[in-house]
């Protein structure tokens, strides 16, 4: 048989072959760590327990599943040495060798302090899973699905020993002890393990690196489910600690702690790189946010017809933004990679205005409704008007006590403009309660309740104030007291026919110059005030249309004359020769003129100083009061002071200082009646009686009956208005005060106050109290230094939530016709409601943190939420 020369392999010598592949394989395997990782000799990077897994090889056999022998301690291995060896590096978390085209950099840019959505599209998003349940750092059993973020964030924090604290016991009355934090040697040193944590949760211990970095290869239960073992528990961390896979994991974790802490990993450049675009959109957003606060504060128009860069009207938010350009090099560069199409997301269209708007009033509005809370009483104002576009608008206010200031304030808060469809009581009420809810405020905290002197607000029976008081009797009612005033000048002004033909001769006088060229004849004669009509809600407007003509009444007589010689028009010489010979040369207008001049100053004095933010009840009294007596001694004593100060004028005009003649009716009389006591008055007095004294006393009267609320406000609270008041009153009528104020602050089972505590408090406060100005506000900051007056403190609380008008609704509303105006009528409510809280609280605007702002801005545009 010849012998043939084989063509192929045997099946031995193949499989000789396959082995020696697989054996070179294994051999280079993990070869190209070396360049990607590397460890300097001369850096402290590993500590006592870093080991050489080679050395460990040459006299210990190590199992997966068997524990080293003591002989090879952890401590008695030499800590300079490094792991070198391709079969055991092969083993390290591959996490740290990647190459840098596959990192995740939208990991990074979550990770940013402001959260800012950085637009780069070579970013990949879809390597790291985001987390919606909070993490709790000092529990490892809630360490699961662990990713390169997390890890770092772990390791820098470090493990968190938990020390003071009662660990439970189990069926054998043994329990985990914080000695075993330390590792106790033969020789008596004691050692930390820094690696161990214990876990309130389960009651269990886990070893920090190995569950950070190789929980799968790892045997022991200290790496995945923890060990309660409290019996063999120290034995079971001596043999953890001399394993071999805790050594590896506890050398990758002193391995990235330290190049975190140089900030030497291997995402570095990209990390960088990241820092640069967040600190590119950081500065861009903080000037866009700046624009649109300026543009809010001022009440101006953000969008015009076009709403690109570098075009005719483009409105005053782009206008902006390219002015900043001229001079701001971060906006120029911005506005360079804009016009570049370099971006994508400019955050400079008209919806981002919306969001920076409602961010800024979302931000303004929590600190409302915090600073009340913190007040805990608070009292609600409300009023309405139709807008531009025909909705009903009530504007809602919120008045507190604003305790955490120095010295404590009385603020006047405006929350929004609430669109009600239904403006019946039931409607208003139904509207207020639900939108105090949804801001989480507590309805039976509200002390006060202002309104308008509306029947569908004051009504006694389906009022809104008596719904609201159904629910808390104790939120005091109180009416407008600028309103109230307001009506008591109509009262007055329609009480007779005199007063009403005075005003109507006031409005004919504005009506005859209201042309262009009849005004220019006015213009030519007067020089200090100008003509204004009058107004049947404007609180000013009649003592502001009655003193135009009174302190220059000589030069309207004669523009007056001058418009009856040029005119053409012989309706308006008509007129304009009435007003100047019968009305102006009337010596009885001209004493009502004066009269009326003093009773409206008098009252717009008072409906002034009643518009302040922060009057108090215990003022507005006063100066009620105070009106009350000057109307009195005004009766007695001003009618003989405006005939004077009458005549004075009257010689200015070259008119005779008497009042007109009137034929007297006389009726027939009765054969039986007698003719001699009949009594004829002169024309002076029938002036004074049946005008002067008619109209002051309809004046006290009708004070009398409107701010009957304000009578009964100092029944309850008027012995803790001054200190004058308090040590004035004996011991038994104080206590009584007390307890009855006890029982107007409770409700059910529910009391603001222990009368007789307060009485004690009040016999002692009123002996130490020393203030400079007797007032209610100085009265509660003497007591809130002290803190020993807690029942007195929370009375006078009471007191300053109590409000006493309207005003600050009626000044929103000014803001209301600025912001939507024909113009745009067709704002939305959310971003009305935005810029009125701009432009309404520019003082918390101020005190906003645009860091914050971004980093929220951030977070809801940002792609991934930020898990830290």
């Amino acid at each position: 048989m010849s012998n043939r020369i084989r063509k192929y392999d045997s099946g031995y010598t193949k499989k000789l072959k396959k082995q020696k592949a697989e054996a070179l394989e294994k051999s280079q395997k993990g070869s190209m760590l070396k360049f990607v990782t590397t460890l300097k000799d001369n850096e402290s990077v590993m500590v006592d327990e870093c080991v050489n897994v080679d050395g460990l090889n040459s006299d210990v056999k190590i199992d997966s599943d068997e524990h080293l022998d003591e002989s090879v301690d952890v401590d008695e291995l030499h800590g300079d040495k490094h792991i070198d060896s391709d079969e055991h590096v092969d083993e390290l978390d591959c996490d740290k060798h990647v190459d840098v085209d596959e990192l995740d950099c939208d990991k990074n840019v979550d990770e940013l302090d402001c959260d800012i959505n950085v637009d780069v599209d070579e970013l990949d998003s879809d390597k790291h899973e985001n987390v919606d349940e909070p993490l709790d750092i000092r529990d490892p059993s809630q360490w699961n699905n662990i990713s390169c973020k997390l890890r770092d964030y772990l390791v820098e924090k470090g493990p968190l020993k938990i020390v003071d604290f009662k660990f439970p016991k189990d069926e054998g009355s043994r329990s985990f002890s914080s000695s075993l934090y330390m590792q106790k040697m033969k020789n008596g040193e004691k050692y930390e393990r820094k690696w161990l944590v214990y876990s309130i949760d389960l009651d269990r211990v886990f070893c920090f690196c190995c569950k950070l970095f190789d929980v799968n290869s790892c045997k022991s239960k200290l790496a995945k489910e923890g060990s309660n073992d409290w019996r063999n528990i120290a034995i079971k961390l001596k043999n953890h600690e001399s394993s071999n896979e805790h050594r590896i994991n506890l050398s990758r974790w002193i391995e990235l702690e330290t190049r975190l802490g140089k900030n030497k990993t291997i995402d570095e450049q990209t990390q960088d790189r990241i820092n640069q675009e967040k600190e590119y959109w950081k500065n861009v957003l903080t000037r866009i946010i700046a624009v649109v606060k300026a543009l809010g504060k001022s009440n101006l128009a953000f969008r015009g017809k076009k709403e690109k860069l570098n075009q005719e009207n483009n409105g005053n938010f782009l206008t902006m933004i390219e002015m900043l350009g001229e001079f701001d090099p971060v906006m120029q560069e911005h506005i360079r990679k804009v016009n570049n199409n370099e971006i994508q997301n400019h955050y400079l269209g008209h919806n981002m205005q919306n969001e920076l708007i409602d961010l800024l009033a979302n931000e303004i509005k929590n600190r409302i409704v915090r600073k009340v809370k913190e007040s805990k009483y608070f009292s609600i104002i409300l009023d309405c008007t139709p807008d531009t576009s025909h909705k009903e608008q009530m504007s809602i206010i919120l008045r507190c006590v604003d305790t955490s200031s120095t010295p404590i304030e009385v603020k006047e808060y405006f929350l929004e403009f609430l669109e009600v469809d239904d403006t019946t009581g039931k409607g208003l009420f139904d509207s207020i309660i639900k939108e105090i809810n949804r801001m989480g405020l507590d309805i039976n905290n509200v002390r006060g309740q202002g309104y308008d002197n509306g029947s569908n607000m004051k009504g006694k029976h389906q009022g809104v104030q008596k719904r609201l008081l159904d629910v808390n009797p104790r939120a005091f009612y109180t009416p407008c007291g600028c309103h109230s005033l307001n009506l008591v000048l109509c009262d007055m002004a329609s009480s007779c026919s005199k007063a009403s033909d005075f005003f109507g001769v006031i409005q004919r006088t504005c009506t005859i110059f209201s042309s262009t060229k009849r005004w220019k004849i006015l213009k030519d004669h007067i020089t200090k005030f100008t003509l204004k009509p009058l107004s049947q809600t404007r609180w000013e407007s009649r003592l502001e249309s009655v003193k135009a003509i009174r302190y220059q009444a000589p030069e309207i007589r004669d523009a007056l004359l001058a418009l009856r010689d040029d005119c053409d028009d012989h309706k308006i010489k008509s007129e304009a020769k009435c007003l100047a010979l019968y009305e102006f040369e009337n010596f009885e207008f001209l004493v009502g003129m004066i009269i009326w001049y003093d009773v409206l100053f008098a009252i717009n004095d008072v409906s002034k100083n009643l518009q302040a933010k922060d009057m108090c009840i215990d003022d507005a009294i006063v100066q009620l009061n105070d009106l009350m007596c000057y109307f009195q001694e005004y009766r007695n004593n001003g009618f003989e002071k405006a005939i004077v100060e009458a005549e004075i004028l009257a010689i200015k005009l070259n008119v005779e200082p008497v009042f007109r003649e009137r034929r007297i009716i006389r009726r027939n009389k009765r054969f039986d009646e007698n003719v001699d006591n009949e009594c004829v008055k002169t024309p002076i007095e029938l002036f004074k009686t049946d005008y002067f004294l008619y109209i002051v006393d309809h004046a006290i009267s009708s004070l009398k009956s409107r701010f009957d609320q304000f009578k009964e406000y100092e029944s309850i609270f008027g012995f803790l208005f001054s200190v004058k008041k308090l040590k004035a009153l004996s011991d038994d009528i104080l206590k009584q005060h007390c307890l009855n104020l006890e029982n107007s602050l409770k409700h059910d089972a529910s009391f603001d106050i222990d009368g007789q505590d307060l009485f004690q408090e009040l016999l002692f406060l009123r002996h130490i109290i020393r203030i400079e100005r007797d007032t209610l506000i100085n009265i509660i900051n003497f007591i809130k230094k002290f803190n020993s007056f807690p029942n007195a403190y929370i009375a006078y609380r009471v007191i300053l939530t109590i409000p006493v008008t309207v005003a600050s609704a009626e000044r929103s509303f000014s803001k209301l016709k600025l912001l939507k105006n024909y113009l745009r009528s067709t704002m939305s409510q959310e971003r009305l409601n935005g810029l009125a809280l701009l432009s309404i609280e520019k003082d918390l605007l101020k005190e906003i943190d645009l860091e914050s702002v971004i980093k929220e801005f951030a977070s809801k545009k940002a792609r991934k939420i930020n898990l830290i």
